[in-house]
């Protein structure tokens, strides 16, 4: 395609526009798949799988108690180089105690072992449900170890393909010996492991080498993490939609379900299925409500956003009517010959910045016009943009949409149709989506950041953790604001639309991460 005056359509080397994805596929995929991030977790036992008291009704306090465990005596005992009576005898001697007693305190110590049921009935769930290989790997000396195996069932045991003991291997954590030789015997790889553990030093040793360590605070806690660790966030996703499909109702901050074009829109572009949203195709110009409007005046005038919109992610109309529809746009300018908001030529065009000229309807008529080869014909627009963007004068939102992310991710649209856009700002938009990684922000910011990042090559990891982290059991992402009813203080959102894109995100994340390893 040729580039006239600087300005250019949708050119084959950007990619998919909008990150539009074929439609979902009716049957579900199986569980394991290449997008969850893990195959194997090794958990620790102690205080992890296995609860125990050091309150042992005798002379010896749990404080020493705790001492003598990690003495270098203890330790060389759990490496298999001492026997128990030795070990007894040295650290009663270390810590002037009665070595009898100190092997009287113990032996009562074992007997409170005990399995937690919740991690056992998790630790079912993740070899059932996701298939994923399970291994122990204990600091524990041989006789302990000859106590602790008969503190669970044998289906319990079984779900383990291996059990590491540090006496067996002669080696203990946080040595890095010792992970090397489980890696090793299991034949697994590090950065397809989880490594769950109540102590950060261990933890620590484990991440150096790649494993994703996780640090045992409560049940809960890990549970979450391990279920986003083994889970398909896009195929629950998905999932989710596909059951939800055309009753992901908007919904405003006061309660009130809204019938509105708008946000179905915006889901079928993240998504590419039409089968999941309802909105009206119009014949020209389009409207953000489908019925009667709600918290506003009771005519609602079309308006250019929601045209521009519909116009780059519906089918319905034809090259004649876009040149039509864009044609009457261009005689909706205020004096600085800025694009305005709504067709309606009562309203003012001349006034305050906020009120009728916002920023990301602008980038969104924008994209409507580069993407039919009429970029050029909005100068002082782009101009403007190009000017918000450089100033940061969307931090704190627009008066019709919420935070920085939603400008941000917006304008990734207008450059992923626009050659002469990445051009004119691409490094500078690096730049600003850059500032935000690891920055607030719930499901829905988070994951148009990340999905604003991926269009100008930039993994934002951080981001894409914390949203892995977000997903709902039931594959949705949480209810979040993108649309302001103007200063009312109203807001809008839509649980299908935080789910579309998070999904849209992390597949364009995934997609892009591959693609970028390949060329290492």
């Amino acid at each position: 395609m040729t580039v006239s005056a600087g300005h250019s359509s949708v050119l084959s080397t950007l990619g998919t526009p909008f990150g539009i994805r074929p439609p979902l596929e009716a049957k579900s995929p199986p569980l394991t798949t290449h997008n969850r991030q893990i195959d194997n977790i090794i958990f620790d036992f102690g205080d992890v799988l296995f609860t125990w008291s050091a309150n042992t009704g005798t002379s010896i306090s749990p404080k020493t108690l705790h001492s003598v465990l990690r003495s270098v005596t203890w330790f060389e005992y759990e490496k298999g180089n001492l026997d128990e009576d030795e070990t007894y005898r040295l650290a009663a001697a270390e810590f002037s105690l009665d070595s009898s007693e100190l092997g009287a305190t113990f032996r009562v110590a074992r007997e409170s072992l005990q399995s937690d049921p919740s991690m056992i009935t998790l630790l079912h769930e993740l070899k059932g449900k996701f298939n994923i290989r399970l291994f122990a790997m204990s600091n524990i000396s041989a006789p302990d170890w000859e106590v602790l195996r008969h503190k669970a069932r044998p289906e319990d045991w079984a779900l383990f393909e291996r059990v590491f003991t540090s006496a067996a291997a002669r080696e203990r954590k946080p040595n890095l010996g010792f992970f090397r030789h489980v890696l090793e015997s299991a034949g697994i790889d590090p950065r397809r492991t989880a490594f769950v553990d109540d102590k950060l030093e261990n933890v620590i040793s484990a991440r150096s080498l790649g494993l994703k360590g996780i640090v045992f605070t409560s049940f809960d806690e890990v549970a979450c993490e391990l279920r986003a660790l083994v889970r398909d966030p896009v195929v629950d996703g998905e999932r989710y939609l596909r059951d939800h499909a055309k009753e992901m109702k908007s919904v405003t901050s006061t309660g009130h379900v809204l019938e509105e074009n708008f946000v179905p829109l915006l889901i079928l572009e993240a998504t590419g299925d039409p089968s999941l949203v309802d909105y009206i195709k119009y014949p020209r110009l389009s409207n953000f409500f489908k019925s009667e409007p709600i918290l506003t005046t009771d005519t609602f005038p079309c308006d250019l956003d929601t045209t521009s919109v519909a116009c780059t992610v519906s089918d319905h109309f034809s090259p004649e009517v876009k040149n039509d529809i864009m044609n009457e746009i261009l005689t909706f300018k205020n004096m600085d010959g800025i694009i305005q908001t709504y067709f309606d030529a009562t309203r003012p065009r001349i006034g305050t910045f906020p009120k009728n000229t916002i920023p990301i309807v602008c980038v969104n008529v924008l994209t409507f016009f580069y993407s039919n080869g009429r970029g050029g014909e909005l100068p002082e627009t782009f101009d403007w943009v190009c000017e918000v963007l450089k100033n940061r004068a969307y931090m704190d939102g627009t008066t019709y949409y919420c935070g920085a992310d939603t400008f941000l991710y917006f304008l990734s649209r207008l450059l992923s149709v626009s050659i002469y856009a990445r051009q004119q700002i691409g490094q500078l938009f690096t730049k600003r989506i850059a500032e935000h990684f690891g920055g607030e922000g719930d499901a829905l910011a988070l994951a148009m950041r990340i999905h604003a990042a991926a269009v100008v090559d930039l993994c934002d990891s951080r981001d894409y953790e914390r949203l892995r982290r977000m997903q709902e059991a039931d594959g949705s992402w949480p209810l979040a604001w993108m649309l302001k009813y103007g200063a009312s203080g109203v807001v809008l959102g839509n649980k299908g639309l935080t789910t579309a894109f998070a999904v849209s995100a992390m597949r364009n994340y995934n997609e892009l991460e591959r693609r970028l390893r390949s060329f290492e």
